[in-house]
Order: structure tokens, then sequence, then C-alpha cells
């Protein structure tokens, strides 16, 4: 076994991307304070062709250098766009018939390995701040929620980590 060259892996250019159809998953970031988290989103969106991010409440933009470093050019591929109010992206998706789940942990929540994609339909998925997560008044607007298991003696996951729980999981239930 030998390890790979970055030229053999074969990526895309970033007009390829561009180009290339979506998964049909958009990311919401809501007062997300790290900017390594939100580049580390970025990339992870990169990863799996997703559809948009949008960056609401205090969550940083690009260009922006501490992002770039986690990002890796990722925020030059993936689309994004910067709304100050959570509650009126998910209200403008929903009127698009996108079905909007919050990633948090509330009564009714469906864990990740028990949630049912339905296909040819758009997801979005909303992420909270590192510390009070998601908002009462977003959740209140989401069509539910999903929530990671967990067994250790911790109740929550970085913002990152939980994206590429999250978006890996639906991405490969989609997929097939």
């Amino acid at each position: 076994m030998r390890k790979l060259e970055n030229k053999e892996l074969e990526r895309k250019s970033v007009t390829d991307f561009k180009q290339a159809e979506k998964t049909p998953i958009i990311i919401i970031l809501d007062d997300i304070r790290s900017l390594h988290n939100i580049g580390s989103v970025f990339r992870t969106a990169d990863a799996f062709l997703i559809e948009k991010i949008y960056l609401c409440g205090i969550t940083a933009t690009p260009p922006h250098k501490e992002i770039h470093k986690t990002a890796l050019g990722a925020t030059e591929t993936v689309a994004w766009e910067y709304q100050k109010n959570v509650t009126e992206v998910i209200t403008q998706l929903k009127k698009e018939q996108v079905k909007v789940f919050a990633i948090e942990q509330v009564e009714k929540a469906v864990f990740l390995q028990d949630f049912k994609v339905e296909k040819e339909t758009n997801y979005a998925l909303v992420f909270g701040n590192e510390v009070y997560g998601v908002s009462q008044e977003a959740i209140a607007l989401c069509d539910g929620a999903i929530e990671i298991p967990q067994l250790g003696t911790k109740h929550s996951l970085n913002i990152s980590v939980s994206t590429g729980i999250v978006v890996w999981d639906l991405f490969q239930k989609l997929s097939y």
C-alpha cells in the first residue's frame, strides 16, 4: 500500500466545483464564535459538494485569515451568504420547500441513525453557538431536530465535528 500524492487524487478545480451538481444540503451557522470552526465547516461543505452555507448572527464571514487557515480555500468554492437573522433564513427556506432541521438536543429529537431522508428533498441543517446551541426561537421554526447520540460524560461535540458527522450521514443516505 502506498500513500497517494495530491496530484493523483483527481480533485475538482474551482470552476468544476461550481458547475458540479450539489448535494441537496444547506448548512446554517448561527452565532458561531470560533473562526476555526467556521473554516472547518467550509472545508467539510467542500468535501461533500454542499449547496450553500448561511452565516448568521455573530458568525464571521470570509475573507478572514483565521477562517482561511482551516478552510484552505473552500471559501472560494462553496457558495455562502451572510444574513443577520437566522429566523428569517429559516422562514425563507421553508417557503422554498426546504426541510429545516436543528442539530440539537431537544424533546422529540430524532437520533441521527434513525433519521430517514426523503429523496428529491432539499435539507437545511441549523448549527448553533458553541456554548448555547441553537436558539429556542430557531428551533421553534424548524421542521424537527436531529440529535447525535453521545454515550460518554460530555453533553456536546465541537460544532465542526457535529457538522462533519451529520453531513456525512445525510450525504451517504441521500447517495444510496
